[in-house]
C-alpha cells in the first residue's frame, strides 16, 4: 500500500472508533465518577504551547505519552516501575479508562493524567521537545483501504511525534497487522527525524524486557498473528 502524501496542514479526522462498550458495572462506574476527575485532563483546558510537565503536582524527571492505552495494562505496568516519570494516557474508549483506574495505586494515580478522548488534537497543543517517550501500541489497523486515513500513524502524526520528542527520545509502535506494519515502516522511513533502532530481524520480532504483554498481544498470538515491536529514536 502506498503511503499517503504529506499534507500542508494536519487534517485531523473525525474519531471513528468505539467510545463505549458493554455497560459498566457499578464498581467501574463508581471508579469513573470518583477517581477519574482527580487525574483527568480535557482538550479545552490545554492551552497552545502547554508544557505537559506542568500537568503534575510535582514536575517529573521525564514525561511519557501513550496514545490509545486500551485496557491500561501497559500504562499501569510502566507507572509501577518508573516512579519518577509522569504519564499522559489517551483513550477515547471509556471502558478502557474504567479498566485502567483500578490498576493504579494512589501514588501512581498522582503521576498519571488521562485524556478520555482522541489524542490527535492534543498533540499540536503541547510544547515542542516536551515528551521523552511516546507509545502507539496495537492501534486499530483499519484494514480496508478506504479507511486508511483513520489510522493513527499518518505523515502529519509522525511529524508531531518528532516535534514533541526531545532529542534522543523514543517512539514505540506495535502491531499484529501486516498491512499496518508496511504502512508504519513506509511512514517512518520517510521521516529523517527518526532512527530505527533495529539491528537484527529479531530486534523487532521480540518484545523488549521493559515492554509488558497486553491482552491485545495475547489475543493476536492466540489467533496465530505475530506481533512486531518497532523502536525509533528521535535524532539530535
Amino acid at each position: 500500500m502506498t503511503a499517503d502524501p504529506v499534507p500542508d496542514a494536519p487534517p485531523w479526522p473525525v474519531f471513528r472508533g468505539r467510545r463505549r462498550g458493554r455497560r459498566l458495572r457499578g464498581g467501574r462506574a463508581r471508579l469513573l465518577a470518583e477517581r477519574l476527575p482527580a487525574c483527568e485532563i480535557r482538550l479545552d483546558d490545554i492551552a497552545e504551547g502547554a508544557d505537559p510537565a506542568e500537568l503534575f503536582a510535582a514536575p517529573p524527571r521525564e514525561t511519557w505519552l501513550e496514545i490509545g492505552f486500551g485496557a491500561g495494562e501497559h500504562l499501569a505496568w510502566q507507572a509501577a516501575r518508573a516512579p519518577d516519570v509522569g504519564f499522559i494516557g489517551c483513550e477515547p474508549w471509556m471502558n478502557g479508562v474504567a479498566s485502567l483506574l483500578p490498576r493504579l495505586e494512589q501514588a501512581e494515580l498522582a503521576r498519571v493524567r488521562i485524556l478520555a478522548d482522541d489524542a490527535r488534537p492534543l498533540l499540536p497543543r503541547l510544547r515542542a521537545a516536551s515528551i521523552d517517550r511516546i507509545f502507539v501500541l496495537f492501534p486499530d489497523p483499519w484494514p480496508k483501504r478506504r479507511h486508511a486515513a483513520r489510522r493513527v500513524v499518518q505523515h502529519h502524526a509522525v511529524a508531531q511525534f518528532a516535534r514533541l520528542l526531545r532529542p534522543g527520545g523514543e517512539l514505540r509502535l506495535a502491531t499484529d497487522d501486516r498491512g499496518y506494519l508496511r504502512w508504519m515502516l513506509e511512514h517512518m522511513d520517510m521521516s529523517p527525524q527518526f532512527e530505527w533502532l533495529a539491528r537484527r530481524a529479531w530486534d523487532w520480532r521480540e518484545r523488549p524486557a521493559d515492554w509488558p504483554e497486553t491482552r491485545y498481544e495475547a489475543k493476536a498470538r492466540a489467533a496465530g498473528r505475530l506481533p512486531v515491536f518497532l523502536r525509533y529514536r528521535r535524532r539530535h
